[in-house]
């Protein structure tokens, strides 16, 4: 099997990532499940595989030792992003198949209030959860629905590019860290001169970053980015403990100002193995969420939510709940994901 048939069997299959490992098996990720490809391809086609999606100065660098990040358009259209790393003294891959088209809100099964977040006119809004739980796609679901409702303009920052967008009423710039741009932090300081409406971060990493994407929402600009995290109130825990001690106050009242909203979310299997569905938690940015930001009270944050359905707010055991209760999930795989089983147990 070469690569062309291995991409084409991952796409039948419906699959999400590709893992190509020098001297063993393929193996393929599907509806969240790894499978192992029989039978093993030589050492020779396996690099081949890899080299096939670089050029030839991205060969030589992972040649010459380093890791490399690429997001490569395929022959057929399919855009992929791949990372290329060294394990056990040789090479390995892991390639995450993007849709060829953008998905709507209502085709990712997010909830109507994610409309109202892409609307808004200024502040921070940012997509968490875990590794391959889709917060790549919701953002550019948020980004073309911009472009096709409003004429404004989108920068995005991203490692590497992933979606590609066409223009439509918006003018999209994408920047890629390690060839357009040095770092996150470094675009988001130029990109204050490059009369921005909208500024897409791929991932706030570290503290510079950070800080650089808040000063942006606060002066005006429409902040979206993602991180690593799997609630509402530990998102807000993750912002200032990545801040250095002196400036945490600072830099709690800095996000309780500008943050309009956290969708947190993950993909669980549906029941009956045909795919799967995205459960969500979402806070928005109230006056009183603000306050407990401020207040040092984020450990009350997940009450508040609870209040606050009728905005539009839920936790994600709300979520797990009402689709085990529809029969979109099972009991089981919602209990795995859940935050606090022991509660989302007795919802159940």
């Amino acid at each position: 099997m070469d690569f062309k048939e291995l991409v084409e069997y991952a796409k039948k299959m419906d699959c999400s990532d590709i893992h190509i490992t020098v001297g063993t098996n393929v193996a393929i990720r599907r509806y969240g499940e790894l499978e192992i490809l029989e039978p093993a391809p030589s050492a020779e086609e396996s690099r081949n595989m890899i080299f096939s999606i670089l050029n030839q100065e991205q060969v030589e660098k992972v040649s010459g030792g380093s890791d490399l990040d690429v997001g490569v358009m395929l022959w057929d259209g399919t855009r992929i992003r791949a990372n290329v790393y060294h394990q056990r003294n040789n090479l390995a891959c892991s390639i995450r198949i993007l849709n060829q088209s953008v998905p709507s809100f209502e085709e990712l099964g997010l909830p109507d209030v994610c409309r109202e977040l892409a609307e808004m006119p200024r502040g921070l809004v940012l997509v968490t959860g875990p590794t391959g739980s889709g917060k790549s796609t919701t953002l550019a679901s948020m980004v073309e629905y911009i472009n096709k409702k409003t004429s404004r303009h989108i920068l995005t920052i991203e490692d590497p590019i992933e979606y590609v967008y066409p223009h439509n009423k918006a003018m999209i710039h994408q920047r890629e860290v390690g060839r357009d741009v040095s770092s996150f932090a470094t675009a988001l300081r130029s990109a204050m001169r490059e009369d921005p409406d909208i500024i897409l971060v791929g991932e706030m990493r570290d503290f510079e970053t950070i800080s650089a994407a808040i000063t942006a929402a606060e002066t005006g600009h429409l902040v979206l980015s993602t991180l690593h995290t799997t609630s509402a109130a530990q998102t807000v825990e993750r912002i200032i403990d990545a801040t250095p001690l002196d400036g945490q106050d600072q830099i709690r009242t800095q996000f309780a100002n500008v943050i309009r909203g956290v969708i947190t979310q993950t993909l669980i299997p549906t029941a009956d193995m045909d795919g799967r569905c995205c459960a969500t938690e979402i806070m928005l940015g109230t006056p009183a969420i603000a306050n407990l930001i401020r207040d040092k009270k984020t450990i009350q944050i997940p009450s508040l939510i609870q209040a606050g359905r009728a905005l539009g707010m839920h936790l994600l055991n709300d979520d797990l709940a009402s689709l085990v209760g529809r029969g979109r999930i099972s009991r089981e795989d919602a209990l795995w994901v859940s935050n606090d089983p022991t509660a989302l147990d007795k919802m159940c």
